[in-house]
């Protein structure tokens, strides 16, 4: 149940004062990288392309806190952009030193989170350089990476309205979607042919492994969600590691019983062993040795920003997959109630909490992102790294990220429509409508991000797209009493 806890489509807030520090080394040709830089636009201004920036030699100072002119020899910043610890003084007595010292760029390497520089505007006005905050470790690699002798330069580039990445994460959460609601129906077709052939009940009845949610369920349901999320928000840190472990186990079955449903289909291979008076397939144990070795290669490397997040992503699109197809709702009225109840709680912990919390952030968006700058991120979301290159893929999150509560929530109801669908032998009119429904509803998403530059719940769009177009399927086709009640509509099924 813990998975449809992050609801919201999120992407990192987008920071107006975030830049780029390009730092080139002394080899030839020059190896080139990176970094993400903290500044203050009332201050500094930066170009906006590398075109028209300045390359200054760097001077490492991360032995100092320039909080005095005396700590440094005389003569050692001239012309040079320098970088020094931040320590206890201001950014502007910093700034007087080092500007008086002949510098041209003042970096100030912090260990911690990168914050926002917010002291007097006024006191700045007669310090001309430019002044920025880094990450104490990129400076650290910077010198590691492209030697000793390295030239630096900022510049802040604007912020691309769209990224391609969405792109990916619509294919997958459609798909995903679509797919589990077509099994969920292939599973209910199976069920109704079983009850037809008496032979067939009792085998289809130990192979049953649907957990149907009532109207009570679904209000518990959500309770524990809102409680969860607020003890993730405060306990963070220890939890955390709870839902890595229960994210292996879980997706890793997950991944067994979608790869088994497939591996069944196949005609050869079906050698079995018998231990303790039961048979199995020797291909599913080595089918679930392979799930199993896939769970615990994404925990040892789930840091990996390279790949993992490909392993991450197959995983959890299991899991949808898997969560769709095995909880069954058993009437649109729970549909409507548990789709309902989420929407309320997505925008109240995306847009409500800021209101509340300390730093006036969201709960939602802070656990998700990991808060108070967490290395370990929660695994319940979709994971796409952002293909357009921008100063906030380097500060913030590099990924665009899709909760798994915006595919299994909606999910269901498609799922829904989708048994409605076979019971009623309706040629697939309600899972089709459906599942176009919530592509439109992505799409809206997607718009309203771009223009709106903040995360944004998705299921606030999700919600009503989806429940509207099965409302109105139903109302146009006379059905809308069997289609809320859900009870007598399988006297309609014919074989």
């Amino acid at each position: 149940l813990l998975w449809a806890l992050l609801g919201a489509l999120l992407l990192p807030p987008v920071a107006a004062d975030e830049g780029i520090l390009h730092a080139s080394g002394s080899t030839v040709p020059p190896v080139t990288k990176d970094y993400c830089i903290i500044y203050n636009s009332k201050w500094t201004s930066l170009p906006k392309s590398l075109d028209n920036a300045t390359f200054r030699t760097l001077e490492n100072l991360t032995s100092t806190v320039l909080c005095s002119s005396s700590e440094v020899p005389s003569g050692l910043m001239k012309d040079k952009a320098v970088v020094v610890m931040r320590g206890n003084c201001t950014f502007l007595e910093k700034a007087r030193i080092a500007q008086n010292l002949g510098a041209k760029m003042l970096l100030i390497a912090s260990k911690s989170r990168l914050s926002s520089i917010s002291d007097n505007k006024t006191d700045f006005e007669d310090v001309t350089l430019p002044i920025a905050l880094i990450r104490y470790n990129d400076i650290v690699d910077m010198q590691q990476t492209l030697g000793k002798e390295v030239n630096v330069t900022l510049y802040s580039p604007p912020l691309p309205q769209f990224d391609y990445s969405m792109v990916v994460i619509f294919l997958i959460a459609v798909s995903t979607v679509a797919l589990g609601g077509y099994w969920s129906g292939v599973a209910e077709l199976e069920n109704l042919k079983a009850i037809a052939s008496p032979g067939e009940r009792e085998t289809r009845r130990k192979k049953e492994e649907n957990v149907t949610f009532t109207p009570v369920t679904v209000i518990f349901f959500v309770a524990i969600c809102c409680v969860m999320l607020v003890l993730l928000y405060f306990f963070y840190k220890w939890l955390v590691y709870v839902i890595i472990s229960v994210f292996c186990l879980a997706s890793a079955m997950s991944l067994y019983n979608c790869l088994a449903a497939l591996v069944g289909e196949i005609p050869f291979g079906q050698c079995r062993i018998t231990c303790c008076n039961k048979t199995i397939e020797v291909r599913l144990i080595f089918l679930a040795m392979f799930c199993t070795a896939a769970a615990v290669v994404w925990a040892v490397f789930r840091n990996e920003d390279r790949w993992a997040w490909i392993l991450q992503d197959i995983l959890g699109v299991a899991f949808c997959l898997n969560f769709i197809k095995t909880l069954k709702m058993p009437n649109f009225k729970s549909c409507v109630i548990l789709l309902g109840l989420l929407l309320l709680y997505d925008v109240f912990f995306v847009f409500i909490t800021p209101f509340i919390t300390k730093n006036g952030a969201s709960i939602m968006v802070e656990v998700a992102a990991g808060p108070f700058g967490n290395s370990e991120k929660l695994p319940v979301v979709i994971r796409v790294p952002r293909l357009e290159h921008s100063a906030s893929t380097l500060c913030d999150l590099p990924f665009s990220l899709l909760g798994f509560g915006d595919i299994i929530v909606p999910g269901l109801l498609v799922a829904y429509c989708r048994r409605f669908d076979v019971q009623t032998s309706s040629s697939s009119v309600y899972y089709i409508s459906c599942t176009i429904a919530y592509a439109v509803g992505m799409v809206l998403t997607f718009v309203v991000l771009a223009l709106m530059k903040m995360g944004q719940p998705a299921l606030l769009y999700l919600v009503p797209c989806t429940l509207i177009t099965s409302s109105i399927v139903a109302w146009r086709r006379k059905e809308m009493k069997k289609f809320w009640k859900g009870s007598s509509y399988q006297v309609g099924w014919r074989p």
